[in-house]
């Protein structure tokens, strides 16, 4: 398994997934649009430019590479722009990724690993969210994610090895400072925070203040981007050791943890040393009130543990996001 396509490799998760990869001894091959991605992200292998709704693309891509593992992690992941745009995302985040699925099957892939969401249960029924808990999203990402969930599922009776990754809140950045988030429009919390402390972008907007919590602002659970990364690399090589012919299996991916979005700010002006200029806005639609999980499974399955913690995530961005391209 030396050759693993990563699709959307180029983009914030993906450029660690590589790294990652890299570091463990496996050839991460980057296959990317570069809609979202940058080239400059591209560090640890070769890119393969296409789509993965392309099959005729993607059949030139593994005969040249013979990648024996997937970790897929291309899509548009914005809650708020789903809602105004939803079969643009469910036509690229899961129509597309049929076409993927269908090659993955076509090449003999042996393992194939999915970028899902905590977004897929929605509405918690409990404190904490383990993968036994109801599939119910609340936005048409989640419902996207949902749904290659579904169809990974049904490959796995034909023989594939699958494992659903249902990140919570990725944040930070490399430690070493190769890489980092550079999204354009950029919508996550702790680079918004951080931008706006430092002066390079307005106030941060609180998107709603009147949700059910000590607070009133969401409760998330903030996981570090590069414990995300080590955690894909586990499950490739958790789904080679299994002893079925096809199986599908979700897990978890926080800290078990959960801060609001007031908690996290507060935490951003305490770590840079100035006030975070904010100011408070309408709920964006698609957002639960609280998403916290439980990782007990992926620690128990794939021995795998969060190593930073939310202040480990904020020193990160911030010395990322004051030297990164722009």
């Amino acid at each position: 398994m030396s050759a693993v396509l990563v699709t959307g490799g180029a983009g914030y998760i993906g450029s660690h997934v590589c790294k990652a990869l890299a570091d463990s001894g496996l050839t991460p091959v980057c296959y990317d649009t570069l809609e979202k991605g940058h080239r400059w992200a591209v560090r640890w292998g070769p890119l393969e430019h296409g789509d993965i709704g392309d099959g005729q693309r993607l059949d030139e891509a593994f005969g040249r590479h013979r990648p024996r593992a997937i970790v897929h992690l291309a899509g548009y992941i914005e809650v708020g722009e789903s809602v105004r745009e939803p079969e643009r995302y469910l036509h690229n985040n899961a129509t597309k990724t049929a076409a993927l699925i269908d090659a993955a099957m076509r090449h003999g892939v042996e393992a194939f690993v999915f970028s899902s969401t905590c977004a897929v249960y929605g509405l918690p029924q409990s404190e904490l969210l383990s993968e036994s808990h109801a599939i119910a999203p609340m936005s048409p990402y989640a419902e996207s994610k949902a749904r290659v969930e579904t169809a990974l599922g049904k490959a796995s009776s034909s023989g594939l090895r699958a494992a659903s990754l249902r990140y919570f809140n990725a944040a930070g950045a490399d430690a070493g400072g190769e890489i980092g988030e550079a999204h354009q429009p950029e919508t996550h919390l702790l680079p918004l925070a951080v931008d706006a402390a430092l002066g390079l972008a307005p106030p941060l907007t609180l998107l709603g203040t009147d949700y059910p919590t000590a607070d009133g602002s969401c409760v998330r659970d903030f996981i570090h981007v590069s414990d995300l990364a080590d955690a894909h690399v586990r499950a490739l090589h958790w789904l080679r050791k299994q002893p079925a012919s096809g199986l599908h299996e979700a897990f978890n991916l926080g800290s078990g943890s959960g801060f609001s979005v007031r908690e996290a700010i507060a935490e951003t002006a305490r770590i840079g040393g100035r006030p975070v200029p904010h100011r408070v806005g309408p709920r964006r639609p698609g957002d639960s009130p609280r998403l916290v999980g439980d990782i007990g499974k992926s620690r128990r399955e794939l021995g795998w543990r969060p190593t930073r913690d939310l202040a480990a995530q904020i020193e990160d961005t911030l010395r990322w996001r004051m030297k990164m391209p722009r």
